[in-house]
């Protein structure tokens, strides 16, 4: 019994959203302890430049900008722990979690803020230069600017796919659009605007067999026809992965009610609220429409003062 440690705010996941929440939490005396998770800083970390957050006119890089949020949410002495959480039990008064070496944590509040993870392909070549930074995103809102009057390809055939390939056919000279079976699996007013978008050419039965480049940056795709076979090579600068995301929810699936694709779902829209009281939700582990940093970050905030009036509400 000696080994459970007890905290009033447990913050689950380290992007924009748990350092926000961390640093609002900390400031408001909830002394929270904050476990980093598999990605320490999240989605953020594989994004070279972000451009389109307040407060950075040169712009910052990702890693960059998750080492500032960090030291920020330290400074107010928020507990930040390399590690993760692998269990929780959220069925009575007190929220308990178990990190991956078995450490007990039974807390008053929790945030959870364990984000999503964007699907890949998987190709080694993708892989390649994702890592490199050279060409490969799965975010065309957050990169797309650097394409500007260029040739870039896309790969996935839903609404978001639809909504990125119609955003880089204003800023890109021509969108190559890969769609897997010979159908759209986007809604109808989707599947139409882009293929009434001049600029964005759009090849069915289409899959990538590798993402070729220069050991640097991505020169081109090589594609093959899954009807008849034949293979070719699209010329572009940027490669696109649009095939979903998955939010990182899985521990939470007996005791919080998720939607269909596996999202957090709020418990009263508005609110960090989830169907548990006192266990709250920030970022893209409960948003599948904004998806980025600045909004993750508010609903951070929104988590650390919902909190707190929880908590304050329990005469704490």
């Amino acid at each position: 019994m000696s080994d459970i440690e007890k905290v009033t705010c447990l913050i689950i996941g380290s992007g924009p959203a748990g350092y926000t929440a961390a640093i609002y939490a900390a400031r408001a005396d909830m002394s929270p302890v904050l476990y980093q998770g598999m990605q320490p800083g999240g989605q953020l970390t594989t994004t070279n430049e972000v451009e389109n957050f307040p407060g950075y006119p040169d712009g910052v890089t990702g890693p960059e900008m998750m080492v500032q949020l960090e030291a920020q949410a330290k400074r107010f002495e928020t507990d930040v722990r390399f590690g993760f959480i692998t269990k929780v039990d959220f069925s009575g008064p007190v929220h308990k979690a178990w990190t991956e070496d078995g450490h007990e944590i039974h807390a008053e509040t929790v945030i959870i803020s364990t984000g999503a993870s964007a699907k890949y392909l998987g190709l080694e070549s993708e892989q390649k230069y994702l890592k490199l930074g050279g060409g490969v995103s799965a975010c065309a809102v957050c990169d797309g600017f650097f394409y500007r009057g260029q040739k870039t390809v896309i790969v996935g055939a839903g609404d978001s796919a639809c909504e990125e390939a119609h955003y880089l056919s204003k800023l890109c000279e021509k969108v190559t659009m890969l769609v897997r079976r010979d159908e759209f699996r986007a809604s109808k007013i989707m599947a139409e605007r882009v293929k009434n978008t001049e600029n964005i050419e759009i090849l069915y039965n289409t899959e990538t067999e590798e993402v070729l480049g220069d050991g640097q940056v991505v020169t081109g795709v090589r594609v093959k026809n899954n009807k008849t076979g034949e293979e070719s090579t699209i010329e572009a600068t940027g490669f696109f992965v649009a095939i979903g995301h998955k939010p990182n929810t899985d521990i939470f699936a007996d005791y919080i009610n998720l939607d269909e694709t596996g999202y957090i779902k709020y418990e009263k829209p508005g609110t960090s609220l989830t169907n548990v009281p006192g266990v709250f939700v920030a970022g893209d582990a409960a948003d599948h429409v904004y998806r980025q940093a600045v909004t993750a970050a508010g609903t951070g905030c929104m988590a650390a003062l919902d909190a707190e009036r929880y908590l304050a509400a329990k005469g704490h």
